[in-house]
Formats: structure tokens, C-alpha cells, sequence
């Protein structure tokens, strides 16, 4: 389960709209609710806040849902109880969430949200299985009792049940509680949302439908319609949707940023820049929006304007600063300015970007020839055996990028008499050997990885490639590499290899199939390379030069495809 913390903080702020250290109690989230009392920040309190956040922030969700109810308890407002009970409920604590939403419904008594989700509480049994008939029972007189606040109540239910693990129950109990409601839109859409949620999406849409029906053009269902259709595969039409809703309200943030975001997963990035920048328009002072803009650009090649709206970000007060520092000392790298890029990289102190600023301020001093100072600055780094790992491997990288695999393969040999059994150290091992030609090492640290981790892919593939490029063993050599194919049905790069290895064992149109489904997958030289020596061997000479020149238009300095093309030419 994913740490609920960080939507619960955005959603509720608490420690900045509280309305306590003398600014005025905030309204009520219900018309004609129950008056809030003015907190005082007190010392205990904000200590109690801070106990609870740093909890939740790292993780531990029980303690900080214990320190909320113990201020909920301490307070009585209903505020702080609603996110005691909220982060009890994630913690899967029975009696933690009783009380939690006990004192929130005794401090807001006309807060229906609180008494629904005390209602679900309550239901819970001793052993902590849910009892649904009475959940259902609970849930129906919330709705019959909803007065003014009905459309609201059934929006809420899928919410109410959000703790409900099978989701086809959950969807039986929501169709039965809307039924005398179905003249309502929002009833329709608690539907849609329990089908998506129990994988019905045909009979979600449907119900978002018939929501459409009821209230055209109603956003929150015009959302919810493009969500369903993207979780169906269908995300032409869903842009189609949005885009002719964007026609009707071109004012629209919701639907815009919408339309923005599916633009981006149709990898349709100029056209989501663009939606972006509208967005921007109407919300200059937005650093979310600045740094998706920046994104984009970098994405486009565009990296003046992606280091223009990253800087804009980064001065906005975006939340994540050294994630913007690590894309702007990228940018730095790619134009040659080194200097500037470790600069980037040096003030990143995030210890989550931290490890990966220090390896790209390595390759930065390697590529200005200082491969002695790039050393000494991975060497000097600290940290669990992951992350040493993680440092060894890139030292060995470097080594191996400045022709000198003996040195690398000597660092990784040094770091396997202290991990022998290290799948990702004995990999990198393996793939510098087969560089040496030392093939019998190779063959035996693949032997390793394969036996401590039967379903590695890439040591399979690595290990069959190797033995078909040499003609050695092909009978071995296609096992090998239909086991990775297996694991990995769709990767390009396994589909080479089988291509390849069919190619050796004399089946050229099948390595024709594979060779031409991963040069589709994946514009890659090497790929590039055994397609146009096949096309070759089928007398398409005409298609091979074609693949040729497209690659080495591409990839001009790829060793293996401008040795394949000039023997091919030679013969």
C-alpha cells in the first residue's frame, strides 16, 4: 500500500490552514455546519504535529495516526479528527480509526461525512472483517437522512467503502444503495466509479453515460468518462472527448490539464506543450505547470526553453528543487559546459537525486579527460552496500567508456571478493570478460546470476547472444534466449538476439519476423545492423541500404554496424 501521507497532506494542509497561531477558524466543509474552535499553535501542539508528520513522512503510518488521535483527543476539533480518522483507517487500525471518527462526529454533529464514515467504522467485527449487510444498512440511512446534501453523500460513497478489499461486493452494495436515486447524475457516477474500481469498464461507462444523459457536459463526469476510456485502451477516443468539451469550455483548467496529460501518454508531446503553455497563460506563477512545460521541452530537444521554464520553476517554489537541479545540470552536460553542470549537481542534497548527481558529475569530469578525479569522487562517496554498488558499477563504466575494461573488470573483481554472489556486480563483470574475449568467464558469472535468480532475463539473453554471435553451441544459445523471450516477450532487444541466433542456425525468414518486430520496437544501430545483414543474405539489397543509411544517419559512430556495412559492400 502507498503511504497515504502525501495525498491526505495536500488535500487538508494542516498545519497551514488550520486557522490556529491567531488566524481565524476556517468555515466549515458543510453549509450550516458546526462552528470550529480557534486553535491556539501552542508549543504541545505544534510539537504534536510535527511528532505526526515526521512519522507519516517516513513511513510510519501506525504512529502517526496515533499521535493525530491523541491531538484529536486532546483538541476536539473536528478537523484534526477527520485526519486522525482518515490516516487510522490507512493504518488498518480498528481501534485507533473507532475512536478517531468518534470524536469527530461528537465534535461536528451535523457533519454527515463524519457520521458515514463512523457508520463504516462501527461495522467493523472483532477479528476486523468488514460486515457489509450492516455497512449497506449504515450507508442507506446516511442517504434517506442527506437533506440538502444527497448529491454530495452519493459521491462519496465509493469512499465510504474504500476499505472494502473485494471491489465486486463493493459494487453490488453501491448499485443497491443508488437504485432509488437513479434520477440523480451523481448516483450514476458512484456507479461508473464502482465498476471502474471492480475492472467492469464497459458497465462504467455505461453508468458515466447515462450521468452524461442526465447532466450534459457535466465536467466531473466528462473526467471520469476520459479516465475509464484510457484504462480501456481506447485513449484516441477519450482525447477526442475532451478535446470537443474543450470546445464548449475553453476556460476550463480541469478539462485542459486533462486533455494536456492524455496528449502527453499519446506521446503527442508538441501538442501537450502547447496545452501546457495555455495553461500557463491563465496561471503564470505555477511552478507544477512551468516545470511539466520544461519537461516537454527537454523532451522535444528544445533544452533553451526547458532550462528557461526550469529556471522559472525552480525560483516559483516547486516542491521538488533538486529534481529541477538535476534536469538543469543535464541540460548543462549536453552542451559541453561541465562546469556549470556540476555545479547543478553540487548544491542537489535530496538523498533520494543525490547518488545519481554525483555519478553525472563523474561523467562529466571523464569526458573532460579528468577520469582521476571522477574516480577519486565516486570512491569517496559513503553509504549502504546498494548504493557502494551502485558507485562501483558507474567507476567500472567509466573505466570501460575510456578503453580500459581490464581496469574495470579489476574494480568489479575487487568488489566481488567482498560480494560474490552480487547478481549486479557479477553482470557487469560478465559483460566486461566477454569484451576481453575471456568467454569462459563470462559464461561462468552468467552461470551464477542464473542460478541465484532463475528468471533473470538479461543474463539469459546476454549469455545466449554471446555464444550465437560466436557459432558456438546454437542449439544452447536458442534456449537461452527463448527462455529471456518467455520472461520478456516484447523486448527488442531479446527479439534481436532470437533473430540473430535463427540467422546462425540458417532460419532467415524467421530471423526476418524477429529482426524486423524489433528494429519496429526499437530504432536501435545494433538491431539495425543484423536486420540489414539478413536483408542482405535474402538478396534485398535495396531494403538492407535503406536500414544502413537510416542508422547510420542516426548512429554514424556505432562500431559493429560500420564494420557490417563495409564487409557486406566488400563482398
Amino acid at each position: 500500500m502507498k503511504n497515504p501521507l502525501s495525498r491526505l497532506a495536500r488535500s487538508l494542509c494542516f498545519a497551514l490552514t488550520l486557522g490556529i497561531g491567531g488566524v481565524a477558524a476556517a468555515a466549515n466543509d458543510e453549509p450550516g455546519g458546526d462552528p470550529l474552535p480557534a486553535q491556539e499553535l501552542s508549543p504541545a501542539t505544534l510539537y504534536h504535529f510535527l511528532l505526526a508528520e515526521i512519522a507519516g513522512a517516513r513511513g510510519q503510518v501506525g504512529l502517526s495516526a496515533q499521535l493525530y488521535v491523541d491531538l484529536a483527543r486532546s483538541t476536539r476539533d473536528p478537523r484534526i479528527a477527520r485526519r486522525a480518522t482518515e490516516i487510522a483507517m490507512y493504518s488498518r487500525d480498528l481501534r485507533l480509526t473507532t475512536e478517531a471518527a468518534t470524536i469527530w462526529v461528537e465534535s461536528a454533529p451535523q457533519s454527515e461525512e463524519a457520521r458515514r464514515v463512523l457508520a463504516s467504522v462501527l461495522n467493523a467485527s472483532g477479528d476486523g472483517d468488514l460486515d457489509l449487510d450492516t455497512i449497506q444498512i449504515q450507508l442507506a440511512r446516511v442517504l434517506a437522512q442527506s437533506s440538502g446534501r444527497l448529491a454530495q453523500n452519493l459521491l462519496g460513497l465509493n469512499r465510504a467503502l474504500a476499505s472494502v478489499p473485494d471491489k465486486q461486493a463493493a459494487k453490488t452494495i453501491i448499485n443497491r444503495l443508488t437504485e432509488p436515486y437513479l434520477e440523480l447524475p451523481e448516483a450514476h457516477i458512484a456507479r461508473a466509479q464502482a465498476a471502474l474500481l471492480g475492472q467492469a469498464p464497459m458497465e462504467a461507462l455505461a453508468a458515466v453515460d447515462r450521468a452524461l444523459e442526465l447532466n450534459h457536459g457535466w465536467e466531473p463526469a466528462v473526467l471520469l468518462k476520459a479516465q475509464i476510456l484510457h484504462q480501456a485502451g481506447a485513449g484516441d477516443e477519450a482525447l477526442r472527448q475532451l478535446e470537443t468539451e474543450l470546445e464548449r469550455k475553453p476556460d476550463s483548467a480541469p478539462l485542459r490539464q486533462a486533455y494536456a496529460r492524455g496528449l502527453v501518454g499519446a506521446q503527442r508531446f508538441d501538442e501537450a506543450r502547447s496545452q501546457f503553455r495555455r495553461l500557463l497563460e491563465a496561471h503564470p506563477g505555477d511552478a507544477e505547470l512551468r516545470y511539466a512545460v520544461g519537461l516537454l521541452s527537454q523532451q522535444l530537444g528544445d533544452d533553451a526553453d526547458a532550462e528557461a521554464n526550469f529556471r522559472l520553476a525552480l525560483d516559483g517554489g516547486h516542491p521538488q528543487p533538486d529534481l529541477i537541479r538535476l534536469q538543469l545540470g543535464q541540460i548543462a552536460d549536453a552542451r559541453g559546459d561541465g562546469e556549470h553542470a556540476r555545479e547543478w549537481f553540487g548544491q542537489i542534497s535530496d538523498e533520494r537525486h543525490r547518488p545519481e548527481a554525483v555519478i553525472r558529475s563523474a561523467h562529466s569530469l571523464a569526458r573532460e579527460r579528468r577520469l582521476d578525479e571522477a574516480r577519486a569522487l565516486l570512491q569517496a562517496q559513503d553509504g549502504e552496500a546498494s548504493l557502494r554498488r551502485r558507485f562501483i558499477i558507474a567507476e567500472a563504466q567509466l573505466l570501460r567508456d575510456a578503453e580500459r575494461p581490464a581496469e574495470a573488470l579489476g574494480v568489479l573483481d575487487a568488489a566481488l571478493a567482498t560480494l560474490p554472489d552480487d547478481p549486479d556486480l557479477l553482470y557487469e563483470a560478465a559483460m566486461l570478460a566477454e569484451r576481453l574475449d575471456r568467454i569462459d568467464l563470462m559464461e561462468t558469472r552468467l552461470r551464477r546470476i542464473i542460478a541465484l535468480q532463475p528468471d533473470h532475463v538479461h543474463a539469459h539473453n546476454a549469455l545466449g547472444y554471446s555464444l550465437a554471435d560466436r557459432n558456438l553451441r546454437l542449439d544452447e544459445a536458442e534456449a537461452l534466449i527463448g527462455r529471456a523471450l518467455e520472461l520478456a516477450p516484447d523486448d527488442p532487444f531479446i527479439l534481436d538476439s532470437m533473430g540473430w541466433v535463427r540467422f546462425r542456425r540458417g532460419d532467415i525468414d524467421s530471423a526476418l519476423e524477429h529482426l524486423e518486430r524489433a528494429y519496429a520496437l526499437r530504432r536501435d544501430a545494433e538491431i539495425a545492423a543484423h536486420l540489414g545483414e539478413v536483408l542482405w543474405a535474402l538478396d534485398r539489397r535495396d531494403d538492407a541500404k535503406r536500414i544502413f543509411g537510416e542508422a547510420l544517419a542516426a548512429h554514424p559512430d556505432n562500431r559493429l554496424l560500420n564494420e557490417t556495412v563495409l564487409r557486406l559492400r566488400a563482398q
